[in-house]
């Protein structure tokens, strides 16, 4: 099988790592695809991604950083004290690794690697790495960290200086090469089917089979003949479709045609839900496996859902065990747990309300107009106590729309989701477009409802939060672009022990310049890979010359910020960075202010 020397990939990451341009990432990832063989085309992805497969089941490679430096005191015959050293010198395992190894000359070789074993005794190759990383990944049960560290030996003995920086940061999860999927999917339609422009046909596929590693060695291997035959199928979960945001009942209705689909909005986690006769898994928005979070649920799936094979999507809501009444999403969060699921589940029992269906019994049904959905959905689901369809009802006027939008916040609900009716109501993967429309609690008036923002900077703290970050710089997500726009400075509604566990949380995703997926005129004191997504609430949007989100959308030179953001305490590990609040939900929201409100005067530098 052919290969590829995993120096050529560093020598990519080294480059992509030095720039900020995207542009620039999108042309490195291209000669580099060009140059890989198809065969490991897969596994060149996956490391670049700094996993080793899908979202969706892919093993955690994470390793503890005392597990590397005790792995590099091994590979390089030095006192562990040494290693330590100058990982602290550095604060980065990777680079102390590199600037020891060019000191200090590797130990012998192991004598258990013969020829015929995945890695080369000359040069370390991509495949060799990708098959020892996942034994690392794998390894489990009485003996695993002598396993990791063996292993983990085994490979630095073998690199080369920059070698052993990149694969000790891919181990500890520190790869921090920023490279977004959309990236690589620009990359792979430029480098197999010979324009950016094709990306759009490839994000479909990927939409349908969210897997980089599989559909990159697809294009790669068959081109676009290979593309057109990825279909949807039990037990790899969709992309799923996104709303816009109004808030205003007439617009609403208008937008939709004149009548609409409205459902609760239910205040949970959402869950893509897929059987396989008596097989179930669960998976979240952002296509993790949550199965074994919710094993009440999978038996309610496998019981109340009559058919052999079919994808659904839902929300799962924390009930009240004394009075059922359905509890808030901070609740839910107690079963996110590896342990202690019985107990969780005993005290946050969970209900699901499905409102929609994917597949069903050998046929995608994405491409159906929602009317025919919902009647195949109610064909196959079996109400029960706690596994209902989502409340929904069919309105015409701005009038029935807000009694049931009021209807639905009085039974604790977040608001309503507004949906097409129309013969093109598909159901569209991983985009957010005017087909469903969010219309949540108080949007109406002034901003009192919250937005979700990606952190992509900080500010390091004075006086008491010295030694820690005293503001986070937050963005929307602009879908069109594909970036990070900044919308304010977060430095309030932090708790003691948030402040005191900020530096680690981020730590993971900190980069040594601005994230070429960020677009700001301010200067941040520590940069992050767009990762971490936190709820915040403001006073209102004010027009602002400090901050990029819709800069000069509404005048000249001005972006949109938030005035006295403010963290509720809600970190949104349920979203990804591209979920978040998007630069055109930000701009929906001033308009609504000019409207019921006095003008608003320029935003101050404390935004």
């Amino acid at each position: 099988m052919s290969d590829l020397e995993y120096s050529v990939l560093v020598d990519f990451y080294e480059k992509i790592e030095a720039t900020s341009s995207r542009l620039t990432m999108t042309d490195l990832l291209v000669s580099l695809f060009r140059r890989t063989p198809p065969e490991v085309m897969d596994k060149v992805v996956y490391l670049t991604r700094g996993t080793l497969g899908p979202d969706y089941e892919a093993p955690e490679l994470g390793v503890a950083e005392k597990l590397t430096i005790r792995a590099v005191a091994q590979a390089l015959g030095l006192n562990v004290r040494d290693v330590e050293a100058a990982y602290k010198k550095r604060g980065d395992i990777g680079l102390a690794a590199e600037e020891l190894m060019e000191k200090v000359k590797p130990a012998t070789i192991l004598d258990f690697f013969t020829s015929a074993e995945t890695v080369s005794k000359k040069r370390l190759t991509v495949g060799g790495v990708y098959d020892l990383l996942l034994k690392i990944a794998k390894a489990s049960g009485p003996g695993a960290q002598e396993t990791k560290i063996s292993t983990l030996v085994s490979l630095l003995k073998y690199a080369q200086p920059k070698e052993a920086r990149y694969l000790l940061r891919t181990v500890t999860g520190k790869l921090r090469l920023g490279v977004a999927d959309m990236t690589i999917l620009d990359a792979l339609a430029v480098s197999f089917i010979g324009s950016r422009s094709a990306r759009s046909f490839i994000e479909r596929a990927y939409n349908v089979h969210p897997d980089l590693g599989y559909i990159a060695k697809l294009v790669a291997e068959r081109g676009v003949e290979g593309i057109k035959e990825v279909k949807i199928r039990v037990g790899v979960p969709v992309k799923p479709m996104l709303a816009e945001r109004l808030s205003d009942p007439a617009e609403i209705i208008e937008k939709l045609g004149g009548s609409c689909l409205v459902e609760y909005k239910y205040d949970g986690e959402r869950v893509q839900a897929h059987k396989r006769g008596s097989e179930v898994f669960l998976f979240s928005r952002r296509l993790e496996n949550i199965t074994n979070h919710y094993p009440d649920v999978v038996e309610m799936i496998r019981q109340y859902v009559k058919a052999e094979e079919v994808i659904l999507e839902g929300e799962v809501v924390a009930l009240n065990p004394d009075t059922g009444e359905m509890l808030p999403f901070q609740d839910l969060m107690h079963r996110r747990r590896k342990y202690e699921v019985e107990e969780a589940m005993e005290k946050y029992p969970a209900a699901v309300f499905l409102f929609d269906i994917l597949y069903l019994d050998g046929r995608g049904l994405i491409d159906d107009p929602l009317p025919e959905r919902r009647r195949q959905l109610e064909d196959v689901v079996e109400e029960s106590e706690r596994l209902k369809l989502a409340k929904s009802e069919i309105v015409k006027t701005p009038e029935e729309l807000i009694k049931f939008f009021e209807e639905a916040v009085s039974e604790g609900c977040e608001g309503v989701m507004c949906k097409s009716l129309s013969n093109d109501s598909i159901y569209q993967m991983g985009a957010r477009g005017w087909l469903w429309v969010k219309f949540k609690r108080d949007y109406r008036y002034e901003m009192t409802d919250t937005v979700d923002l990606v952190v992509v900077g900080a500010f390091y703290g004075k006086g008491k939060r010295a030694g820690t970050y005293g503001a986070l710089l937050m963005a929307a997500y602009s879908p069109e672009e594909d970036v990070f726009k900044t919308v304010c400075k977060v430095g309030s509604g932090f708790s003691d022990d948030d402040l005191a566990q900020l530096p680690k949380l981020l730590e993971p995703y900190r980069i040594g310049h601005r994230h070429p997926r960020v677009v700001s005129r301010m200067e941040a004191d520590v940069w992050f890979t767009p990762f971490i997504v936190l709820e915040v609430i403001g006073a209102e949007i004010t027009l602002s010359p400090l901050h990029t989100c819709a800069l000069g959308r509404v005048k000249p030179e001005a972006g949109l910020a938030i005035r006295f953001p403010r963290f509720t305490g809600r970190y949104r590990t349920d979203k990804k960075p591209e979920d978040a609040t998007t630069e055109e939900e930000i701009v929906e929201m001033f308009k609504l202010q000019r409207r019921v409100s006095e003008p608003v005067a320029s935003v101050s530098e404390t935004s």
